[in-house]
């Protein structure tokens, strides 16, 4: 991916604007079309049905604006698992009805028919349910065909938030059901600064971002070419023969592994799914400490985590997603790994947990 951008770059006609007709232009444009298509094959669908974006958050918002200019002054249904992108731009935009989500953070296809039924009665059908395909900060995955079943038969647009999930689990945007679809480059190993939104065939929705005739009048704005270009090779090598199910086990024992290493050691447990889970984010309760001073020990030791409390991310609020599970933000620990994770960093992990919590532990007491 690196090189392919890198070449992109060095040639003249990288300053080519895609929308002209002279050479330079035709051949971003071309660097463009094939990426297009790339992301097209790993996901499922056709080149046309992709638009892409400045990455999945924008996706998110855009796939809201234009379901509640389809249907304004609508609510709009979605639990508090779903990323921030979806809860604020919905709140933003409209009422929001909250699906409730259970331990592990995952969503009854019933009672979103049970809100949706209810907010019809009302005389105020639903514009849009959001779904998420997993869970970005515990992995958990969500039952998508049901609730693309229950949004189908009551007539009411469906998003996907599949940023967490594409390049690591198989996705089909024909199959499943979904209306709109967001995706992000760099979760599945592209570059930064790019996303797209699948959009149905046939259906038409305000764009978010206008002043220009991009992306077929979808999405105005210069392309990214070569963070697009990036997104194509990434999404190009997952769609090849096994390539996702052999990034999937890699990830998967990887993860099971550091579950092991980590509840050897007292008072630790998973958070979320064991089974129905993305196979490369775990989530991690550990008793007795707080956040900060784990993820502080673990960073000295060449390991970068992450946690739901408010001290790990520039929000001074906690997650909103594992209060809605029952479990303490404050006490959580998020651990993922790449296509450039190697054994190695797993053995750093073993070395460093377990001295770590009993040193934190011990300073408490």
């Amino acid at each position: 991916m690196v090189s392919a951008i890198a070449k992109w770059y060095a040639q003249a006609s990288c300053a080519g604007d895609p929308g002209r007709v002279h050479s330079e232009g035709r051949a971003a444009r071309f660097a463009i079309e094939e990426a297009r298509e790339s992301v097209a094959t790993l996901l499922g669908t056709r080149p046309r049905q992709v638009v892409f974006t400045s990455g999945g958050t924008e996706s998110v918002n855009a796939a809201t604006w234009g379901a509640a200019r389809h249907g304004p002054g609508r609510p709009i249904v979605l639990s508090a698992a779903e990323h921030s992108s979806a809860r604020e731009s919905s709140a933003r935009l409209s009422q929001v009805e909250h699906v409730p989500v259970d331990s592990s953070g995952r969503i009854d296809p019933a009672e979103v028919e049970e809100i949706v039924e209810k907010c019809f009665a009302a005389g105020r059908l639903p514009a849009l349910v959001h779904c998420q395909a997993a869970n970005h900060e515990v992995g958990t995955l969500q039952p998508v065909d049901e609730v693309a079943e229950v949004c189908r038969r009551n007539g009411v647009l469906l998003h996907v938030d599949a940023c967490a999930a594409a390049g690591h689990v198989p996705l089909d945007f024909e199959e499943m059901g979904a209306d709109l679809v967001s995706v992000s480059s760099h979760k599945l190993g592209g570059p930064e600064g790019v996303g797209a939104l699948l959009v149905r065939r046939g259906l038409r929705v305000e764009p978010l971002v206008v002043g220009g005739e991009q992306e077929r009048a979808r999405r105005a704005g210069l392309e990214n070419v070569g963070g697009i270009l990036g997104f194509g090779v990434a999404a190009e090598s997952l769609a090849a023969s096994g390539g996702i199910e052999k990034e999937a086990s890699r990830a998967r024992r990887q993860t099971e592994r550091l579950r092991e290493i980590a509840t050897r050691v007292e008072d630790v447990e998973l958070i979320g799914d064991a089974e129905r889970r993305l196979p490369h984010i775990l989530c991690l309760a550990i008793g007795g400490l707080e956040a900060e001073p784990v993820l502080l020990a673990l960073d000295r030791a060449g390991i970068a985590a992450h946690s739901g409390s408010s001290c790990s991310s520039e929000s001074l609020a906690p997650s909103p997603v594992l209060e809605a599970m029952g479990a303490d933000p404050e006490r959580s620990l998020r651990l993922s790994v790449g296509w450039s994770t190697t054994d190695a960093d797993i053995d750093a992990f073993e070395e460093a947990f377990a001295p770590a919590i009993e040193q934190l532990r011990a300073l408490r007491t």
